[in-house]
């Protein structure tokens, strides 16, 4: 498959996402059975991802949004800009970031640390990928759905400059 200058090939499929989002969200349901948590999408990547964990949580819960983008392209550009930032008081809650994927660290970093200055009670993670890097930082991730080393990846959310997101099935770079 290719998307504009490059060759994708598939790497998980739908069903097999749609296997481990139910798992995790199992865990964390199992995790925060006496809690209500605050879920904390950062878009444009997680929306699908977002969408399908969050229709898989039974307990009680909240969702809000931040966008924050670290990339261009292919390239992660290591500055961060927050372009839509949260509306509600987060003071008291219990956080759970929603991440497509975490490359670097520095997107969940930030935020993370953001979210404590702003009082939360706790602030973990779900991804649905973590790349190499971040393990070797060992930048803190408590729900892991898919481990990749610093392939570059499209479909389910994922995408090359504004395109394939749409894909069902996660591709990854040939090449």
């Amino acid at each position: 498959m290719k998307i504009k200058d490059l060759e994708f090939k598939k790497f998980l499929t739908a069903d097999r996402i749609e296997k481990k989002v139910a798992a995790l969200a199992g865990r964390i349901e199992k995790d925060y059975q006496d809690k209500t948590p605050v879920f904390l999408p950062i878009l444009n990547g997680s929306f699908m991802f977002a969408s399908d964990l969050i229709k898989e949580i039974t307990i009680p819960c909240r969702v809000s949004f931040v966008k924050i983008s670290s990339y261009s392209g292919t390239l992660s550009t290591g500055q961060l800009k927050t372009l839509i930032g949260h509306d509600e008081s987060l003071f008291g809650t219990d956080i759970i970031i929603v991440e497509d994927i975490v490359d670097t660290g520095l997107t969940l970093t930030k935020i993370s640390e953001e979210l404590k200055n702003l009082g939360a009670k706790s602030v973990e993670c779900v991804a649905l990928l973590r790349k190499a890097p971040a393990r070797e930082k060992n930048v803190p991730i408590k729900y892991v759905g898919f481990e990749l080393e610093t392939e570059f990846v499209v479909g389910y959310g994922l995408d090359y400059d504004g395109l394939g997101r749409n894909l069902r099935d996660i591709h990854i770079k040939v090449g």
